[in-house]
C-alpha cells in the first residue's frame, strides 16, 4: 500500500514539474546575438552584428541582418555620399551566414539571450514584422543608427526588467578614437586618412555608454557586463578565425606626405638654374593649390549638402581652403590680389601649425607636412610676386 502511495506521489511530482517547465517555456525558441570580427574590406573593418533565431517547432534557423543595402540601386553613390542611403532588414539561413564568414576568415561569437518565453515570442514577432516590405527600410547612420544599435534597442525593449548596459571603453573616448582603434589594428592607414579628412568636429564628441554600442564588439562586451539582470545565458565561439600575418607598408600617408614636401623642395632648388624646372614648378604649384581647393569644395559640400551629422564643422577647411581653386588657376598672375592672397595664406598656415594640437577637432598628422608645404609655397609665391612688382 505504502509503495503504491509513494509511486503515485512520485508520478504526481514529476508530472507537475513537467507541466511547470512546459508552462515556463514551451516556445522552443532560441534567440542569439551574433558578433562577427572585422573583415578586410573597409565596410567590414568595424565588424558586424546580427540576430540568430532558432525555432525548433518550425525547424527554422535564420539570421536577421539589419546591415543590408542595395548596391545595384542606380542612385547608390549619390544617396551614399549625401547620407540618404536606405538600409534594410534581410534574412538568410544560418548555415549560409556561417559559411560566408568562414570563407572571409571572420570569427563568429554567439551569445544566447536569456529571455522568457513571452519575451522571445515578442522579439520573434517584432523581427518578422520588421522584414515586411513596408517596414524593413530605415535611414542608416554609421554612428547613431546602424545594424548594431538596432539590435541593442530590440534587446532593451523586449527584456524585462530593461538591462542597463555599461560603458566598455575608457573614459573620454570619442567616436574618432573608437574608429581609429579599428583602422589602426587593421592597417587601414589610407582609409583613416580619408575618414579623418571627411569627418568633422562632431566625431570628436566624447561618447556616452550607449553611444559606444555602435560598434559590434562593444555591444557584445556590454551584454556580458550587465549587472542588473541576467542577459546572456550562454556564450559560444562559433568560429575562431586564423591569425592574420602582419604586413608592413612603407607607403604610408605620412611618408608620402613628407615625400611630396621633399619633391617640391628639390624642384624649387632645380628651378633656380633651369627654365624647364621653373616652368614645371609653376605647373606643380598650380596643381597643388587647385587640388587642395577642390578638396575644400568637397568638405563644404559634405558639410552643407548632405545629411551626414559627422561631416559638419570640419576644421580641415582651415588648410583645404576652397578659394585655393581660384588661386591655382591664377598662380602665375602678377595681380596685386594674388600676392595678397598668398601672403594671407602663409600667415594662416603658420597659425594653423602653431595651434594644430589644440583645435576642437583631432587632425590627422599626415596632413601636417602638407600644411608646411602650403605655407612654404605660399610664402615663396608672395615674396616672388612682391619682388616682381617692385622691379
Amino acid at each position: 500500500m505504502l509503495r503504491k502511495i509513494f509511486i503515485a506521489c512520485f508520478t504526481l511530482i514529476i508530472s507537475l514539474f513537467a507541466l511547470h517547465t512546459m508552462a515556463q517555456d514551451s516556445s522552443r525558441l532560441r534567440i542569439s546575438l551574433l558578433t562577427v570580427t572585422p573583415g578586410e574590406e573597409l565596410y567590414s573593418t568595424f565588424g558586424h552584428s546580427a540576430f540568430r533565431l532558432i525555432d525548433s517547432n518550425a525547424v527554422v534557423d535564420v539570421v536577421y541582418n539589419y546591415g543590408t543595402f542595395n548596391f545595384d540601386d542606380p542612385d547608390f553613390y549619390e544617396k551614399f555620399v549625401r547620407g540618404k542611403l536606405m538600409y534594410y532588414v534581410s534574412t538568410e539561413y544560418y548555415s549560409d551566414f556561417e559559411f560566408a564568414n568562414k570563407m572571409d576568415n571572420r570569427g563568429i561569437t554567439e551569445q544566447v539571450l536569456d529571455l522568457s518565453q513571452e519575451e522571445k515570442k515578442q522579439l520573434r514577432d517584432a523581427l518578422n514584422n520588421n522584414i515586411l516590405e513596408e517596414n524593413k527600410f530605415y535611414l542608416y547612420d554609421f554612428f547613431l543608427d546602424n545594424c548594431t544599435t538596432r539590435l541593442r534597442d530590440l534587446v532593451k525593449k523586449f527584456h524585462q526588467p530593461q538591462p542597463v548596459l555599461p560603458a566598455v571603453m575608457p573614459l573620454n573616448t570619442s567616436f574618432r578614437n573608437a574608429i581609429h582603434l579599428y583602422l589602426d589594428n587593421n592597417r587601414k592607414d589610407w582609409s583613416k586618412l580619408g575618414i579623418d579628412l571627411l569627418l568633422g568636429a562632431p566625431t570628436d564628441v566624447i561618447m556616452t555608454a550607449e553611444q559606444q554600442e555602435f560598434l559590434p564588439d562593444n555591444l557584445m562586451i556590454a551584454l556580458d557586463s550587465v549587472k542588473n539582470v541576467s542577459l546572456v545565458k550562454e556564450k559560444i565561439n562559433a568560429f575562431v578565425p586564423a591569425k592574420k600575418k602582419a604586413e608592413t607598408d612603407i607607403f604610408t600617408p605620412m611618408n608620402c606626405s613628407i615625400l611630396l614636401l621633399v619633391f617640391f623642395v628639390m624642384l624649387h632648388i632645380l628651378s633656380i638654374r633651369s627654365r624647364f624646372f621653373k616652368i614645371s614648378l609653376a605647373v606643380m604649384d598650380g596643381l597643388l593649390f587647385f587640388i587642395t581647393g577642390a578638396l575644400g569644395c568637397l568638405l563644404v559640400f559634405m558639410w552643407w549638402g548632405t545629411d551626414h551629422i559627422m561631416t559638419k564643422e570640419n576644421y580641415n577647411l582651415l588648410w583645404a581652403i576652397p578659394f585655393h581653386v581660384i588661386a591655382g588657376v591664377f598662380i602665375s598672375s602678377g595681380k596685386k590680389w594674388v600676392r595678397l592672397y598668398f601672403t594671407v595664406t602663409t600667415v594662416l598656415m603658420l597659425l594653423l601649425m602653431v595651434f594644430w594640437f589644440f583645435l576642437p577637432q583631432e587632425m590627422n598628422n599626415a596632413f601636417l607636412p602638407l600644411v608646411i608645404l602650403l605655407m612654404y609655397r605660399s610664402g615663396f609665391l608672395s615674396w616672388q610676386k612682391r619682388k616682381n612688382q617692385s622691379v
